[in-house]
């Protein structure tokens, strides 16, 4: 029988904030009264959720109201989540996105992160906010998390240093560090909040499009503001009975004829230090019956940029093709290590150990320059250590099912 994966999916065609994802995930169906507990555990807030109709949507809206307005530095916030009695995944989540914040804020107002001050992110609501969407994907528990491409609005907004045009910078710092997919839009509003900004760019796994689905749930989350078009945040629960793990990629390719081959050994190294999923260089035949190369990189979508950009400077090709592929399926792969008697002497060797999504082993592999030292040790030939060591591997995942 095969089971299915849950997926969620993001869809900010309106943009996003902190409230919009609490209030689109509870209308999906998490445990609304959990996650009203633990945001007004944060702090002296209280927390209303209502049911209501935005265009003829059914929605739900979220409002946090604080009693008093303190704001925070960086530090502070640090200390105050670290002291609340609330789940230890939900608080590290947490941590994880003020700490996107604070760099963005760091790098908008040329301070050290240990001498930030927030402002308005730093205050109750905002702490409750986050806490509150950290909580309810946690309690959703979904394998991926997907979001489709974010609305921008545009104008200003007002905050505790003045107007700021839109997107805010600290909003358009945490999206370039994300590599989430944006488009700018005319209406004029702050449609994507920094505070909604971070909370996807934290969570967010796996780049559109993904895989062929089964759709199991839907929720709306309404925004405050008004606009000519439903202010509201959609999340789809999608399932997708693969036993592997769908990957969004990118490939790219350039054609050479001209470079050596220790300058593209030094071009697999490179690409691969600095994020290709994996590198290949295949001989071709070119035009006017030359000899040449094909370099294909597989990426994800957000390296593929700068992945080209190291091609073109290792080459001196005048162009990479990007071709989107619309997913790959992968194994789920983990390093562990085994002990290997080889000439009544113990040594120990690094295996990777592939699965599918629901733990069933597909594959075993010894890791190579283990096996390389310890024929070079012993005299005996690579291809055997290899095969003595997969064959203890299987063994020990049969015996311990690991």
């Amino acid at each position: 029988m095969v089971m299915s994966v849950d997926l969620l999916v993001f869809d900010p065609v309106s943009g996003a904030s902190g409230d919009m994802i609490i209030s689109a995930l509870i209308d999906l169906g998490v445990d609304q009264s959990r996650v009203v507990d633990v945001m007004e555990s944060t702090s002296d807030v209280t927390v209303e959720v209502s049911h209501i109709n935005k265009f003829g949507i059914a929605c739900v809206r979220t409002k946090v109201l604080q009693r008093s307005v303190e704001s925070r530095g960086y530090e502070e916030v640090k200390e105050h989540i670290e002291g609340l009695n609330i789940p230890s995944e939900v608080r590290a989540d947490a941590l994880r996105v003020y700490e996107r914040l604070a760099r963005a804020e760091s790098r908008v107002h040329g301070v050290s992160l240990q001498d930030l001050h927030f402002h308005e992110v730093g205050c109750d609501d905002a702490i409750a906010d986050i806490v509150g969407a950290c909580t309810a994907i946690n309690l959703l528990r979904p394998e991926h998390i997907y979001c489709n491409t974010i609305s921008l609005g545009t104008g200003v907004v007002e905050t505790s240093h003045g107007k700021y045009p839109l997107p805010a910078p600290a909003t358009l710092e945490v999206i370039m560090d994300s590599g989430l997919p944006v488009q700018q839009t005319s209406v004029e509003g702050e449609l994507l909040t920094p505070t909604g900004a971070a909370i996807l760019a934290h969570f967010v796994d796996r780049h559109p499009p993904p895989p062929p689905m089964t759709i199991r749930g839907i929720g709306y989350g309404a925004g405050e503001a008004e606009y000519e078009h439903p202010n509201l945040l959609r999340v789809i629960l999608v399932s997708v009975e693969e036993r592997l793990v769908p990957e969004s990629i990118e490939v790219l390719e350039t054609n050479i004829d001209d470079v050596t081959g220790e300058i593209t050994g030094h071009l697999i190294d490179r690409l691969l230090e600095e994020g290709a999923k994996d590198v290949c260089i295949i001989p071709v035949t070119m035009k006017k019956n030359r000899s040449g190369q094909i370099v294909q990189v597989i990426a994800e979508v957000h390296d593929s940029a700068h992945l080209a950009e190291t091609i073109i400077e290792e080459t001196g090709s005048l162009g990479v093709r990007i071709m989107p592929a619309r997913h790959r399926l992968t194994a789920r792969r983990r390093i562990d290590r085994i002990q290997v008697t080889i000439n009544n002497r113990e040594y120990s060797f690094r295996v990777k150990i592939a699965t599918d999504t629901h733990g069933k082993v597909i594959d075993v592999s010894a890791e190579f320059d283990d096996c390389r030292e310890i024929a070079r040790r012993t005299g005996i030939p690579a291809k055997q250590i290899i095969r003595l060591v997969e064959e203890k591997g299987w063994k020990e995942i049969e015996k311990y099912n690991l």
